[in-house]
């Protein structure tokens, strides 16, 4: 029965929105796209709900996408990428850190301070090194776009961190690996959890903070969990987290090429930007209610930002050494990921 239940519940979602929009006309192709955050995150309600429309309408309704928030049609965050690889699902939102080893060239945008304080920059960044330095990590997929967030800030339950030496001796929340050096060269204890189970680790104080941005704050009312919010000298942030918007490659193979040129479309250089502008809105938006709910925001000097770069430059070293290891030529890719960076920000 548990095993039906993921298909009991998507028949119930289709048969909802048919008796919802009355008689329509059949889409030649009805596509499932699932993500880990609940429907009311900014993650769907501004990204994922606009491409989805845009998609359906530039094809004149042949193409239908139902989305499944929330893991609604079963398993946990790090097997979205399993699940549209095997086609259980056409298409996913996830976060490439909750796979660790599978994107390691993406990974370049996560370092900190490659990344700063700009994700439109940074989305048009990896654009445009896609074709050419990323592209064959995605086997099995057919990629419709990647992006990150504003970046990762410091959200903590009840104690203030103004530098490096403050976060001795705390355990930490961050999702991604290069998060967790971050972490590691800061001498906090990294815990590695989806986003969704951070509310509860904060509550019952089994972390004593996270990196992670500010637009995820109303959703999980992390206003309630935490004290203080800090950041960088000019919204400076200490890495951030790369996602990606993929389909599976076989559904992909089967779109007449009029749908895929349309997919594509909907996800070229505007949307992309768009998406950015999308993330730093909601951030702002998401530091706002924390203040407004008590919390403090505390932004740090340019001196107290300086030192957490000097404290974090070896976390770029140490992912060099560890690519290459692989044969992957990190220096380059941070050369690469830098110059992009510096060439679509502000």
């Amino acid at each position: 029965m548990k095993r039906l239940l993921p298909i009991l519940i998507a028949s119930v979602f289709t048969a909802s929105a048919i008796l919802a929009g009355g008689s329509v006309q059949a889409a030649d192709f009805t596509l499932k796209l699932h993500h880990f955050l609940g429907p009311k995150a900014p993650a769907q309600t501004q990204m994922l709900e606009p491409w989805v429309k845009k998609v359906e309408e530039l094809s004149k309704g042949r193409v239908k996408i139902d989305i499944y928030p929330a893991m609604s049609l079963g398993g946990k965050p790090p097997q979205l990428i399993r699940q549209v690889r095997d086609g259980v699902v056409d298409l996913i939102w996830t976060v490439n850190g909750y796979t660790p080893g599978l994107f390691p060239r993406t990974e370049v945008f996560e370092l900190p301070f490659i990344h700063t304080n700009d994700p439109v920059a940074t989305n048009l960044a990896m654009r445009e090194m896609f074709d050419e330095y990323l592209s064959e990590e995605y086997r099995g997929m057919k990629v419709m776009f990647l992006h990150v967030h504003q970046g990762q800030a410091i959200q903590m339950v009840d104690k203030v961190v103004r530098k490096p030496s403050d976060f001795a001796g705390t355990k930490i929340r961050i999702p991604t690996r290069t998060g967790a050096w971050v972490l590691e060269a800061l001498g906090a204890a990294p815990v590695s959890m989806p986003v969704p189970d951070l509310p509860q680790a904060l509550s019952k104080k089994v972390v004593d903070g996270a990196l992670i941005p500010w637009e995820i704050i109303p959703p999980l009312k992390l206003q309630d969990m935490t004290k203080y919010q800090i950041e960088g000298d000019k919204m400076t942030r200490f890495g951030t987290t790369t996602f990606q918007v993929s389909m599976n490659q076989g559904t992909w193979d089967k779109l007449p090429k009029d749908l895929q040129d349309i997919f594509m479309q909907a996800s070229n250089e505007a949307w992309v930007r768009e998406v950015g502008e999308v993330w730093h809105r909601t951030d702002l938006g998401g530091i706002g209610f924390a203040t407004k709910a008590g919390n403090e925001h505390i932004t740090l000097s340019p001196a107290e930002t300086a030192e957490f770069k000097k404290v974090l430059e070896p976390v770029v070293d140490r992912w060099i050494e560890e690519v290459n290891g692989s044969g992957i030529d990190g220096k380059g890719l941070v050369s690469k990921a830098r110059e992009l960076v510096a060439k679509y920000s502000k």
